[in-house]
């Protein structure tokens, strides 16, 4: 992989990075959040930034967000607005956990495995 801050030729100031911008435009991209590209760095704007054309380069197998930001030398916020912008432009796909919601309560399966254990 690649050393932390490689992709970095001079510091910027995250808000540079984002456009001033501290919020992602969706709330579903999350630490845990598996990024995937899909589409090649060749297929952004011009515009796009070195740190985007990064991102969209190590996400050609999945990476977690976290480790994104890390392998970008850059803080997770800023990598958060960077890859959403990139989810919501088609260029990366997001792949979240399992909700909290969704998740099996492993009490509630213990005290069902119970039960069943004393019918017998």
């Amino acid at each position: 992989m690649t050393a932390p801050g490689e992709y970095l030729d001079t510091p910027l100031r995250p808000y540079v990075l984002t456009g001033g911008r501290a919020r992602p435009s969706r709330n579903t991209v999350a630490l845990d959040t598996l990024l995937v590209a899909s589409a090649r760095e060749q297929d952004l704007p011009v515009s796009a930034s070195r740190q985007e054309r990064a991102l969209v380069r190590m996400c050609g197998r999945l990476l977690s967000l976290a480790e994104a930001s890390a392998h970008l030398g850059l803080p997770v916020s800023t990598v958060t607005v960077l890859a959403s912008d990139l989810v919501d432009s088609g260029h990366l796909t997001a792949r979240t956990g399992i909700p909290p919601a969704a998740r099996t309560d492993r009490d509630l399966l213990q005290e069902v495995l119970d039960g069943l254990r004393r019918l017998r």
